[in-house]
This record gives structure tokens, sequence and C-alpha cells, in this order.
């Protein structure tokens, strides 16, 4: 278990533990530069000329883009456009390529002019923007909400570039868009290399070969090509590496050797990005150490483990970089070149471009080699959901031609609509085709054609559409074999006038309109390419609120942000995730729908099965499936392995051993989560053998041993420890050879087993088995390895409990997320309270309130997203609640006991990852009364927080959640239930026929002649509803019953009368009378009876004004009854009833009033007058009835008839030691017994002699006691000294000190985890 920092420490891949000076001496340029931009803090905007400052317009003279310099005051202040939109934009020329790693920002000097929000664009050419992006959208900035102040934003990433453009997004309210900036970085430098697609940059090796065991490479690539190879190398033995470009993703092959049988195969493949054919500056930077590899695409990290067992990468002669080396294996396929610019290559810190440019390399490949970058002719065009782009074209001809290249997310839209003389033809996708509609009003005549499929996959793909004469051609992605043709019946006449985006004018003739989000390049009208520079400048066409020269496409799906195997989707504007089939919910597949544990799913009412379970939660482990074995007292979790019972070993050669391996269906990091968070594990061995020998002698070398966890060898077995070479047997000593630790190291020819438990769990599973003496003429031996078992859960029960409102523990947190949860049970009996709060960057705050609202308050970038669950019940109940807090990419989610949820989108920026880097507070805050009860199972990103272990040494918070219920000195009574204060605890008494403070109080009412008290049970509708009752266990408001409880005390002089009657819709009856002679009479009238059968206690006269106890039980046939505290005597009802009390209706005290059929000897011999005395401490199962009647009167379902007096009645009934059964009167088997409280046998002076001769007894006990006590003192320090031991208990009667400790010691496999020392001398 993880404790204090510990426990929240990432679970940090194996590859990042690439040793920290390994990886500081291969770190090359790309480290270099990451440094260097720590300290790139130069003014770069300030320097610069007027000229260098450009903007959309300008609103007058002196409000030029050249006065937009922070703190300036020249001309009017700063720069103002000449339309306050979102249209107008401010550009820097930064002379040359440089870094940019912050943005500040000032209103127009002395006015009402500024910009509260902006947009950055930048670009190497002014051609080609890119929007600034963070987080997966672009960028909005905060700016000024003033003239004066500045603003400062610092970039998340450093971007690379010339040309910088603010967009105002918002603006001043009292005036117009107002600006001042500043931009911060420093200088760039690097070698560009064009590659067109014929050369090849090969780096030869000093040596033929290289085996290496670290690599670093870096470079920066920009192509308008989606496929291409970046960089391969390989060598003779298999080994290789490749970077290459397929479908505009990057993909990274590694492979360090497999070997020739086939069995370790090294081949590792890992893709990253998306879009890449974008023409924008790309970063890679590959690192690796051993089979730990670090892949960083433009900040993105991924970190991963190469397959196979080998660690160094053997290369051949040399590595290419722009395409596959002309020595190529042929397997390589039809892979092309790159095409493209690359600069800043380097490998293991030599600088490629720079041997390039001095010609140290081989070039002859390269037609044209150039050290500059090309910029690429096409004019992207981005449209939004409002946008529209209107071009020319020849009007009244008989031919259209349209051509364009596109890519979207989105399944449907309008690519391109033109209307005709008579008519219209549109282009557009439909479920991701591209259809074509021709609609010729003239003859009424609608011709559809369609082509392609899954084209919204963000790709670009080319549309070319001819109408030539009498036929339609449509071809897609220039594949001429697919184009499809069709017959036009009348030859159309062009408009003229063609729109493009799907939004256009109102006057247009197409009434439908579909907009279409993405992007279009080289559109082409009547075969000639559309100038939209020209449209720019307004000088043809139009367009309206589309973005020129621009591409901004994002690809939502990558990263990818659907956890554990979810599969992401997505359109324009969202992502999606589908998690069917993962194990996980939530709109990021980030919560486990499974328990953590076969004991969580045991408190979920669950029994003994198979289930899936995942003890991490949201974490990296995977659900897989166990066993649970539920019982009263423990809950096992059981993994079996694939190793039949009894399973033969043979030996297959004299000097080797037999290896039997042991597999299971889980993984070992999901078997180490079992036995991790268990508290006791065990796992059943036993070898049976015939002359085969198990481990021979203590001291020497075992024939057979056992391989554990971390493939550790282990030579003990099933009933011993670890450091004791014995079977259970040698522990016990009766083995068969008493010269032997092991029943099968006698070596005889008999069959023998040695077999036990494993309990060491840090040695659990058992994965393989070497058996070392089955070679010989005639050896036999048999294995079995049962289920590993495992038996609690630390993480479920781990708890503390917060006794004050200023208590709280402290946990720092080091974790950094894009999803975030937190979840954990509680029981309190306070209104309110803060359950935790992290006071970091990222704020996150649970909270109760008002005793049944739950509270989460987050940060979400500027923006404070606050939940609310409400309980329709108080959860100051003191029963064990749930909340489970989520924070995603998406939403933020509140969850109460797996019903109650509240969800809420988050804003869409500001969903980067959570730097939970605070403090974590569990209880008070800073500033807010803590929450007082008790906490269990607080896990934060699936990693549980040790409460019990921080809870010891901090004041106000105890471990565990033992409370005071559990204290000896808890002090309800009778049945009363303890109820846990804060700083308390109180007794609930309203299911007892008691009151006070700790449900002692007699509850009870005094009778008057006719006084009758009812309480109805289930009313007659409920009877009539139900077709068929069920049996009941025992509950009144059920409908029958098989057993039954009452008790009540009574008092009276009057006779005779009812005491209790309980009434059915049946003719099933109870009740107790006492007789005109004072005697009582137990009454059933159950099913199958012909006559009520009846229970006499003709020996006493009750009615002697004294109080006494009545308890009264039945199971079925068999009743018990005790009268005041005499033994209970049994009585079996006849076998003809069949235990069943039929649909019981009321419950009478003191007379009965009730229609219907009833028994006349209850109404004519004990019915009048009714009872007339004192009725207290009444239950009837789990009602009291009597006490309903007194505190709710005549409230349903009681009613009273009479005067009903509340009162104690009297003191409580006589106490008298018990009597022999023999003796007894109320035995059943009693003959002729005398009574022992027969009022007439009293003494004549009035003393009660009874109680002397019981006070003489007590005395002569006591005394008798004292005596012994002296000799047995006396005996036990008849030394002079004394001795102390430290051995377990139980030592003295285990065979030796094995036993001893093995057996006895419930600590066992904690003393040898605490001390790691020898076990056994």
């Amino acid at each position: 278990m993880l404790s204090g920092t510990e426990s929240l420490l990432p679970l940090l891949p194996p590859l990042l533990l690439l040793m920290a000076g390994s990886i500081a001496s291969i770190r090359t340029a790309a480290a270099s530069s990451s440094s260097g931009a720590r300290r790139c803090e130069d003014s770069l905007a300030t320097p610069l000329p007027y000229s260098s400052f450009t903007g959309s317009s300008l609103l007058a003279h002196g409000y030029g883009a050249g006065f937009a310099k922070l703190a300036r005051q020249q001309g009017a202040g700063g720069w103002s456009p000449l339309d306050t939109d979102r249209h107008q934009w401010l550009q820097v020329d930064l002379g040359s390529r440089k870094h940019v790693v912050a943005v500040a920002t000032q209103g127009r000097y002395g006015s009402s002019d500024w910009t509260s929000k902006y947009q950055i664009l930048y670009s190497d050419s002014q051609k080609n923007w890119r929007p600034y992006l963070q987080d997966g959208n672009a960028w909005v900035f905060e700016g000024n909400a003033n003239s004066e102040g500045v603003v400062r934003n610092q970039l998340k990433h450093t971007i690379l570039t010339r040309y910088v453009r603010l967009v105002p997004v918002d603006w001043s309210a009292r005036g117009r868009i107002g600006v001042r900036l500043e931009l911060y970085g420093c200088s760039y430098w690097a070698d560009v290399i064009s590659f067109d697609g014929y050369g090849v940059i090969p780096y030869r090796f000093r040596s033929k070969k290289l085996k290496m065991l670290k690599d670093a490479i870096t470079l920066k690539f920009r192509t308008t090509s989606r496929d291409g190879v970046l960089l391969h190398g390989e060598g003779q033995q298999g080994d290789y590496i490749s970077l290459e470009l397929r479908r505009a993703r990057l993909k990274l092959s590694i492979n360090l050797g497999s070997n020739q049988h086939g069995s370790i195969q090294g081949h590792t493949t890992v893709t990253s990005g998306s879009l890449l054919d974008d023409d924008h500056w790309h970063s890679v930077v590959i690192e690796r150490y051993r089979r730990n590899v670090n892949f960083t695409l433009d900040h993105h990290t991924q970190h991963f483990r190469t397959n196979g067992e080998f660690d160094h990468l053997d290369l051949d002669y040399e590595i290419s970089f722009g395409g596959l080396p002309i020595s190529a294996k042929p397997n390589t396929g039809g892979r092309g070149n790159f095409v493209g610019c690359m600069e800043g290559i380097t490998y293991n810190g030599e600088n490629i471009t720079n041997l390039v440019r001095k010609r140290k390399v081989d070039t002859s490949s390269f037609r044209n080699l150039t050290f500059a970058c090309a910029e690429s002719n096409s004019m992207p065009v981005f449209f939004n959901s409002t946008s529209f782009l209107q071009l020319p074209g020849q009007s009244d001809s008989d031919t259209l031609s349209v051509s364009l290249s596109f890519r979207t997310w989105n399944p449907n839209g309008l690519l391109m609509f033109t209307a005709l003389a008579e008519g219209w033809v549109e282009v557009g996708l439909t479920e991701s085709k591209v259809t074509v509609l021709v609609n010729v009003t003239q003859k009424n005549t609608r011709i559809d054609i369609s082509s392609g499929g899954g084209l919204n996959d963000g790709q670009w793909h080319s549309v070319h559409l001819n109408i030539l004469e009498n036929y339609a051609m449509l071809t897609v992605d220039g594949d001429e074999a697919s184009t499809v043709r069709t017959i036009i019946p009348i030859v159309i006449q062009t408009g003229g006038s063609y729109y493009f985006g799907g939004y256009f004018l109102h006057s247009s003739p197409r009434p439908l309109q579909r907009s279409f989000q993405g992007c279009m390049q080289m559109i082409h009208i009547d075969d000639h390419v559309a100038d939209l520079r020209a449209v720019e400048q307004g000088l043809m066409g139009s367009f309206h609120n589309v973005s020129l020269d621009m591409c901004a496409i994002v690809d939502r799906c990558v990263p990818n942000y659907c956890e554990h195997g979810g599969r992401c989707s997505q359109t324009w504007d969202a992502f999606s995730c589908n998690c069917s089939g993962t194990g996980y919910t939530g709109a990021t597949c980030h919560t486990s729908v499974y328990r953590q544990s076969c004991e969580e799913y045991k408190h979920d009412g669950r029994t003994s099965g198979s289930y899936w379970m995942d003890p991490d939660g949201s974490g990296p482990i995977a659900p897989f499936r166990v066993s649970c074995v539920m019982t009263d007292e423990k809950v096992w979790t059981m993994v079996v392995n694939n190793m039949p019972t009894q399973t033969p070993v043979s030996g297959v050669g004299q000097k080797e051993n037999a290896v039997l391996h042991v597999t299971y269906n889980l993984t070992d990091d999901q078997v180490l989560s079992v036995t991790r968070n268990s508290e006791y594990c065990e796992q059943f061995v036993a070898y049976a053998c015939k002359m085969s020998r198990l481990l021979n002698t203590p001291d020497g070398v075992p024939y057979t041993w056992w391989v554990g966890r971390a493939n550790e060898r282990h030579f003990y077995w099933g009933g011993s420890g670890p450091g004791v070479q014995k079977c259970s047997c040698g522990i016990e000593h009766n083995c068969t050879d008493a010269k032997h630790h092991c029943n099968c190291d006698a070596d005889q020819r008999s069959w023998k087993e040695d077999s036990g438990l494993l309990v060491y769990k840090d040695h659990l599973p058992v994965s393989q088995v070497v058996v070392g003496d089955t070679s010989r003429a005639g050896s036999e031996a048999k294995l079995t390895v049962g289920p590993l078992r495992c038996e609690g859960d630390r993480n479920y029960w781990n708890a503390a409990s917060f006794s004050s409102p200023a208590s709280y523990l402290h946990f720092p947190l080091y974790r950094g997320e894009t999803c975030s949860d937190v979840s954990f049970y509680f029981k309190t009996s306070s209104t309110h309270g803060v359950f935790l709060e992290n006071q970091g960057a990222d704020f996150f705050h649970v909270e109760l309130r008002d005793a049944s609202l739950i509270l989460f308050s987050l940060d979400v970038g500027t923006e404070r997203l606050v939940l609310h669950v409400r309980s329709p019940a108080p959860l100051n109940d003191h029963q064990w609640h749930r909340v489970d807090a989520e924070r995603n990419i998406k939403e933020a989610v509140l969850q109460l006991d797996g019903r109650h949820r509240e969800s809420r989108a988050t804003p869409p920026q500001g969903h980067g990852k959570v730097e939970l880097h605070g403090d974590l507070y569990v209880g008070a805050s800073k500033v807010q009364r803590g929450f007082l009860g008790c906490m269990r199972a607080l896990r934060i990103n699936g990693v549980t927080l040790d409460l019990r272990d921080k809870a010891r040494d901090t004041p106000g918070v105890n471990p565990g959640c033992q409370g005071h219920c559990s204290s000896s000195m808890m002090q309800c009574r009778n049945g009363g239930k303890c109820v846990e204060q804060y700083n308390g605890y109180s007794c609930d008494c309203s299911l007892t026929a008691y009151d006070g403070t700790f449900c002692t109080e007699d509850v009870g009412g005094y009778f008057e002649t006719g006084t009758l008290v009812r309480y109805d049970f289930l009313p007659e509708a409920a009877i009539l509803a139900s077709a068929e009752p069920k049996l009941a266990s025992g509950s009144p408001g059920e409908t029958n019953l098989t057993r039954e409880e009452l008790l009540f005390s009574f008092s009276t002089s009057s006779t005779p009368s009812i005491l209790v009657y309980i009434s059915s819709w049946t003719q099933d009856y109870m009740a107790v009378v006492l007789r005109h002679n004072g005697t009582l009479q137990v009454r059933y009238s159950l099913a199958g009876l012909a006559e009520p059968y009846t229970i006499d206690l003709d020996e006493l006269n009750l009615a002697n004004g004294q109080p006494h106890s009545v308890n009264i039980s039945r199971n079925h046939r068999r009743v018990q009854l005790q009268l005041d505290h005499y033994p209970v005597s049994t009585y079996a009802l006849p076998e003809a009833c069949d235990g069943r009390f039929r649909m019981a209706k009321s419950f009478f005290l003191g007379k009965v009033f009730e229609t219907g059929q009833i028994d006349p000897v209850l109404i004519e011999r004990y019915n009048t007058p009714g009872f007339v005395g004192c009725l207290s401490r009444v239950q009837f199962n789990s009602v009291a009835p009597l006490k309903v009647a007194l505190r709710s009167g005549q409230a349903p379902p009681v009613s009273t008839t009479g005067i009903l007096v509340p009162s104690n009645c009297g003191a409580l009934p006589l106490t008298l030691s018990p009597a022999a059964s023999a003796s007894d009167p109320w035995h059943h088997e009693a003959a002729g017994a005398d009574f022992l409280l027969n009022e007439d046998k009293s003494s004549e002076d009035g003393v009660d002699r009874n109680s002397a001769v019981v006070g003489g007894i007590i005395s002569m006990v006591i005394f008798s006691v004292l005596c012994i006590m002296v000799l047995v003192v006396r005996h036990m320090f008849r030394h002079k000294g004394s001795y102390h031991t430290n051995e377990a208990k139980g030592a003295e009667s285990a065979d030796c000190a094995d036993a001893a400790i093995i057996v006895n010691d419930p600590a066992f496999t904690e003393t040898i985890e605490e001390s790691k020392k020898e076990w056994f001398i």
C-alpha cells in the first residue's frame, strides 16, 4: 500500500526511466532548442520599422498598424481598423523565422478602444495561415479591459514563424477595436533541404555496422504529400528503424530483433499525428534507450516499449533520410520517397543538414538540390457553417466543367451549386459519398449520380464534374476507372454563377441549403483555376464569412481522448467515444462499469459467482474476470490456472529437470493488483510422489523449486514459509521418515504426498514448478497447483474518522491528466462539511451541504463549474453513501450512490491536463468547516489514498471507522440501534418497545375498565389485491407469518381478561388470556387445526398485582415460552398444523372489539369486562403497538378506546434463580411441584426469608473465591525471579518453534514483510 506522496505519484512508464544521465548524454539540437526557449524573452515587435506592421484597414491617418507598439503614444496611440467586426487583423512581419513564446497587448492610448479577446494566426510566407491551437481548438486569448493595462499571454507551445496576425474577436463595448502589442521570443536559424521525391540523403557510419544501445533523432518536415518515407535504416539480422508518412499520419516502426524460430517478435509500430500534409512545419524527436522509446511530434509525446527481448539496434552501413536507400531490401514494398522540406536533421548528435550543405554526404540522387523551401501554389479556402464563396463562369454554355479538392469530417454538405437557364446542378456530400443532382425543369427531369465512399476522413479528396452534350461524368480522387457516366436527355445552358460552401444568399433559386464545413482548394471552373487573390481583393466574385488562404481543420481524435480502447469518431465541431466492449463508460470511456473487488460486489448484495473486476477503476489496468466466493465471514477472490489436478510429471533426461508452467487468465499486472490489494492470499500446492524426492535436506540443494512473482525461485513448500526448506510435515514433526522434512524425501516405493498452503502473498502466484527427481527408473510424481485465493480488500476498507470540524488530512499531488476523477464512501450524522479540496492551479472542491445536497465545484480554464446532486432522503443518516466526481475533456459529472447524477458540458477552452500539483486537503479546508464522520476508499485517478496510515499521525483524525458504536462502552439496550455521531452516539429506539437515551425506559399504560388498543397490520384492500400471499419470515406487515415473537409485561389484580389478541383476515388468531383463577393461557388457532391449541400455566396466580413479563416465540410448529426469569419451556403444535399464521390483520390489547367470526370462548369467558391494570414493553416482531398508541394518539394504524394513562407499571418483575426442571412449575413435564412464588407461602412476619438465605450463600461464595486467589498467587511467585518471553501465543502447545510462528502468529506475512530477515532458526 502506497501512502502519502507516494500514493499519488503517477505510475511512471518504464520508458521514462531512461536514466537521467543517459538521456542527458543523447539530447541533441532539440533539447538545446528547448533549453534556449526558456531564456527566449527578446522583444520582437518594438525594434521593427513601421513598414513591418500592416492591417486589414485603418480608421484614419494616425491609426495605422505601425503605431501598434506596446507602451507607445505616437500617432493616435495605436491601431484601429475602419470597421469594427471579426474580419479585421493586425499583422507583424518579424523579418525572418523566429521563436515566439508570448504576446502582450494594450488598448489604444488615452481612449475607450481596446481588444478584450483575440486569436493568433501565423505563417512563413503570408500564405496558408495557421491558427494557434491549444487543447485541440483555435485558442482565444484574453485581452484587455481598459486602454492602459498590459495583459501578457504566455504561449503553451512555442511557435516558429515569420508572420504573426492578431485577429480581434471581442472588443470594448464603449468604443472600437484598439491594439498595441509586443511579441516575445528569440531568433532561429536552421539549414533547410528541399526533397523532390527522388533525392535521398544517406548517412554512412564510420564502421560497417552499428550496435546502438541508445539513439536520438530529430528533424522538422513540411509537405503537401500525405505519403512518403522520412528516414530508414536496417541491418542484416532483421533490425530496422523507419519513419514515414501514411495517409498524413506519422508512423514509426522499430525492430530490435526477432529470433529464427519466430517465438520472439520484435516488430513494433506506433502512429502519431494527423493532417500532416498541411504544408506547415512539424517537429519530430525520437529518443531510445534499450527498449524504451519516447516519440514526440509537435509537443505530444508517446512513451512505449518495443516488443521482443533485445536491447540493441543493429544497423548496417547507413541510415537514409528522405526515402529508402538503393540497398533497401525488396520486401520494403512500394513506399515512395518524401516530397517536401526538412530542416534540423540530427542523428545521435551529428547535424546531417550541415553535412549536406558542406557536401560531406552523397547527394547524387537529387536532381536539383536546393536549400530553400518552395511555396505551394494552392490557396486553401476555409468554410464554416455560415460561409459561401461565389465565383463567375461562362454563361449560356452547353458544357459545364467544375473540379475541386476538399477535406472535411462531416458526412454531409453542399460543395457546389449553380443555376442553369432551366434548372440547377449541385455537387454535395451525402453519407460520405459525392453526389451530383441535375434538375432540368424544362422536362421535369431529375438525374442523380454518386461515387466514392468514406470521404469524410479529413483527407484531401478531388472531385471533377463534366457535363458535355448529353453526358454527365463524375470522377472522384482521379480514379478514371471508377468514373460514373450518365445520359442527360437535353442540352443544358449554364447560368454563369457558381456558389461553393452551401450557405448562400436567400435570393438563390435553391431553397434547401446544407452548409459545408471544411476546406477547399484547387477550384477550377470551365477548366480554369479560380483566381482567389482577385476575389480577396474584390476584383471578382464575392464571399461571406470564409477564410482565404487558410485551412483551419482540426483532428479532434488526435490525440485520442477516448480512453481504455474507446473508439473515437468526429464531426467538424466535436468528437464522440464509442465505449462498447471496453468495460468503461462516460463521455471519454474513463469510468469503469465494474466494481473494484469481490468485497464491493458482496456489499452490493451479490452472491458467489463469476464477476468482472477493475481494482484500479479509471487506472491503466484492464478489467478482468475472477470467481468470487462469498461467505458470512469472508469474501474470497479466486484466480484459476491451466494446470489440472494431479498433473503427471515425467523427466526428459537424466541431467535435465522437468519444467511445468502455470499460466493464468490474467496479466502479471492484473494478478499483482489482486494480491497487492488483498489482506491475505494463499495457494494450495501438492506433490504426490513415488520414489521422487522433493526438497531433500534443509542444507542440501533442493530437487524441486517453484517460481513466483518477479521470476524469483523459492525453496519452501506448502505449509512452510520463506527461509525454511521444509514441508508441512517437517514443521509439524509428523513426516513419514523422521530423518527427513518432507514425506517424499523418504524416497519410498509407495505413493506419498506433501501438500499445504503457500501464504506469503508477495511471492504468489506460482508461475512455474521445476521438478528434478523424476528421471530414475520407477520414479513417478504428480503435481497440483490450486487457484490463487485472496481475501479482504485493503483499499475498500481503508478509512479514517474525522472527529473535529477543523481536522483534515493533507496529501501533496503530482498528477497531470486530461481526465480526473475522485470517488469515496462516507457516512456522517452532520448536516454539512467539506469532503476534500485541491487548492492548486486547477481547483476542485467536494462538500456536503444542507444534509441532502452534494456539491462539486471545479475550475476549467477561466471558468468555474458548480454541480449539485440532491438526495431525496437526508445523507446524515450514518449510512454509507458513495460519491463519484469526474472531469474530462467533454463534461463534468457528479454522481451520488450510483443513482442520482448531474453532468455539465465543459467549456471548449481550458480542458488540457489537470495539474493537481497543489495541496489536497481531505476534511477541513482553509476557510470552511470540515467533514465530520467517516470516509473510506478514497481514490483519485484510480490510486487509493492511504487514509488509515495518514490518520495515525494527524490530530482530530483516527484510523478506521470503528466509531463509538463498536466500543464496549456502547449502552443501547433492548434492541435499540446505535447511531454514530461525530462526537458520540445516540440510540434509535423507534423499532423497540422502550424509550429513553439508551432504550431502557419502559413505555406502558394503565387500562381502565373497557379500555382497548387496536393496531392494524395490513388493510383489507392490500390483502384483496394480493392473489397469492407470500410466506413471510416474521414481519407482521407481510401476509403469512411462519414465525413471530411476542413480548410484554403486565400487572393486574382482576380476572378474567384478554391481555393480547392478534386477529387475521382468515379464522387464524393468537391470544394470551388470564383465566378466572389468575393463571395464564396461550391460544393458537392456525391453519390445519380443528380446535385451538392451548398452552395452560395452571400452577401460578399471576393476578397478584405484581409485574410479570411474558416472552412467546414461534418458529413454524415450535413454540417457546418464558415467564419472568424462569427457564424457557418448549411446546410443539400438532402435526396437522401447517405452521402458518395467515393474513395477520389486527393486534388488540386489553379487550377485543372486532367484526367477523371470533372464537366464542374468548368472547364469552374473557372479554368482559376487559383488562384492568398496567401493560408495558409490548412488542410483536418489529412493531410496538402500545408505544405507537401512546406516542401518536389516534393516528392510523393505531386506535384507542377508553381511558389509557401512560405509566411505567411499577418495578421490574421479581428475579429469582432458575428452578430445576423437575420442580419448575412452568416446565410442561413437571407434576405436583410446589410453587416458589405462591403468595400464600410467604412468611407471616412479612419478611422475605428467601432473600436472607440467598444473601448468606453469596457471602460464603465470595469468601471462598478470595481464599483460592491468595493460594494461587503464592504458588505463582514461589521462585525468587520471573521469566519473560516473547514467544508467540500457543508456542507451549506447538511441536516446534516453526509451527508456533506459522500457525499461531496472525501477523505471519506482515512480519516477513517488515523484517525481511531469516525466519526460522
